[in-house]
């Protein structure tokens, strides 16, 4: 038995990802001849029956199976190979792309950035601010080095660093409601009352919206600043960070109805990077300052406060 080569396995990996030899050539951008020829090359060279071409699509054998479990992983690591060796390759990065979700507390966040930053003077940071799905967009979609928002923690494409923990509060401004806000305040009654949400900044939204009163009137905004100054004049309700309210909760300027259907949400603040890139010297070196440096935010602001005069009904 001779040896065989990685391109082999890639065309025999891809024909099994896709079911057939014309699928697999598309995804490897080869013709459909030359695919099925490493294929047969490879079966070859093993002396295995590596797929039953019997059918419509072609399936794997028994031994193909086994087979394909093995070459999966060699696959794996030689593409980690690849990925390590365009590390290696890099220089320091004359740009690097930052992108801030809505949920992130800009004061300890840039605090750590600007330190980070003031090390590295041949990096220009890139900074932009996006919502709700929008960070995820700009990364899976290779606009931006690092992320700090929430993630699908599923999502086998990122890793990330826990920076926190974020308390999602409802919260009313003092004389909104015609009505003594209770713990036990319904969505019916919620139903008459505007609604301020933020407006997703993805091109293609991934999400529905969270937190929202079916049938209730909404207005939009970009970001959690002016949420926050909507909510404070009375002219809509809706949830905020608690890190962002802390003080208007103690002095009654903003009212928690949280409560037994509103009971609010903590989201998990992360730090987030592509698991599938490579990631020059200066983008390393910011993670690792990242990680030493967590958490960013006091545990208490992962709790949801029940407001001032806020009572049980």
């Amino acid at each position: 038995m001779s040896g065989f080569t990685l391109h082999e396995l890639q065309c025999f990996d891809a024909v099994v990802s896709g079911g057939s030899f014309q699928a697999a050539g598309e995804r490897l951008h080869r013709s459909h001849p030359s695919v099925f020829a490493a294929v047969a090359k490879l079966e070859h060279q093993l002396g295995l029956s590596l797929l039953d071409r019997s059918g419509y699509r072609v399936r794997l054998t028994e031994a193909g199976r086994a087979f394909h479990r093995k070459a999966r992983s060699l696959l794996r690591e030689a593409e980690e190979l690849h990925t390590h060796a365009r590390q290696l390759a890099m220089g320091e990065e004359a740009e690097l792309r930052v992108v801030l979700g809505d949920l992130c507390p800009l004061a300890p966040v840039l605090e750590l950035v600007s330190r980070f930053f003031a090390q590295c003077p041949q990096t220009r940071l890139h900074l932009q601010f996006e919502a709700v799905s929008g960070p995820w967009e700009r990364l899976l979609e290779d606009e931006t080095d690092l992320i700090v928002h929430r993630v699908p923690k599923g999502d086998v494409r990122m890793e990330w660093i826990d920076l926190g923990r974020v308390a999602m509060v409802p919260v009313v401004a003092p004389g909104f409601l015609p009505f003594q806000p209770t713990t036990a305040i319904s969505p019916q009654q919620m139903q008459a009352f505007t609604q301020c949400v933020i407006r997703d900044s993805a091109r293609h939204p991934a999400e529905q919206g969270h937190f929202l009163v079916e049938g209730a009137p909404q207005c939009s905004v970009p970001d959690q600043l002016m949420k926050k100054e909507l909510i404070l004049h009375g002219m809509a309700w809706g949830h905020l960070p608690r890190f962002m309210i802390e003080s208007e909760l103690r002095d009654g300027r903003l009212l928690s109805i949280a409560g037994r259907h509103f009971p609010g949400v903590t989201e998990e603040l992360v730090a987030a990077r592509r698991r599938d890139r490579p990631h020059g010297p200066v983008a390393s070196r910011l993670w690792d300052f990242l990680a030493r440096h967590a958490p960013v935010l006091r545990p208490a602001l992962g709790r949801m406060p029940r407001g001032k005069g806020v009572s049980g009904g």
